[in-house]
């Protein structure tokens, strides 16, 4: 079965708050992506709402037909918003205020006691709960223990890997194929617990092959690369190349 694709919309409402001006329009982007072929809409909510907006979460659930994913922090304030709109399923992430992107997997060992009642609020409302983490047995342990549904690993060292050419050959290979059989156990482990499979994080045309032949994994998170084809190709024809990409493995 060829996984789903959620394609990750936060960079075009970059663009869009570099101006702080109307366009380029999140909603228009949300509806190509599922012209495309997308499975569902991904967004993050942040803190310091450096890209989306609370106004973009309650247009993207009037709006988005096939699956809107809102990744947060489990804040009262973000849980909230999740209570409010009720998106098809939140990713709970690790948030840092200076940080430029998401460095790494949430640490739901330590962070259990503010976990736990977030994850019940969200079920409670109906909302499916999935869990952003390194694929490390223990943290993928934990995320079901305090009722996650779904655990998305994180994919950010294989990315890193894989960037550049030199990531083909020789030591940079090996490593990368290290890495890729770390996430196929950790997907393994983690479908043997009951959940769902998900994985993103700074994925490309270029390695998500190798992870899309894990058949545990049934869910991608993909955005900054596709918004980047985009600008050269269009998003319409990005999200297609990207799920051929996924299909084919």
């Amino acid at each position: 079965m060829t996984a789903k694709l959620n394609v990750n919309i936060d960079h075009v409402a970059t663009i869009r708050e570099a101006r702080k001006t109307i366009e380029p329009s999140i909603i228009t982007a949300a509806v190509i992506c599922e012209q495309a072929g997308a499975d569902g809409i991904t967004v993050h909510i942040r803190g310091d709402r450096r890209h989306i907006q609370d106004r973009d979460i309650e247009l993207l659930r009037e709006v988005v037909t096939t699956y809107l994913n809102v990744e947060m922090a489990a804040t009262d304030e973000m849980l909230e918003i999740a209570s409010m709109t009720k998106p098809d399923a939140v990713s709970l992430v690790p948030e840092k205020p200076n940080e430029v992107t998401t460095e790494g997997g949430l640490d739901v060992i330590g962070n259990q006691k503010i976990l736990e009642p977030a994850v019940k609020r969200l079920r409670n409302e109906g909302i499916f709960v999935s869990a952003f983490v390194d694929p490390i047995t223990s943290q993928i342990e934990a995320a079901q223990s305090i009722g996650c549904q779904q655990v998305e690993l994180c994919t950010g060292e294989y990315a890193e890997m894989t960037l550049g050419a030199k990531s083909a050959h020789g030591e940079g290979a090996v490593r990368a194929a290290r890495e890729i059989e770390r996430i196929r156990n950790a997907a393994v482990h983690g479908s043997a617990l009951g959940l769902k499979i998900a994985a993103g994080h700074g994925l490309t045309y270029r390695n998500v092959g190798a992870l899309a032949a894990i058949p545990e994994i049934t869910e991608f998170n993909i955005g900054h690369n596709i918004v980047s084809r985009a600008v050269f190709t269009g998003l319409y024809l990005a999200v297609e190349e990207m799920i051929g990409k996924i299909s084919k493995s």
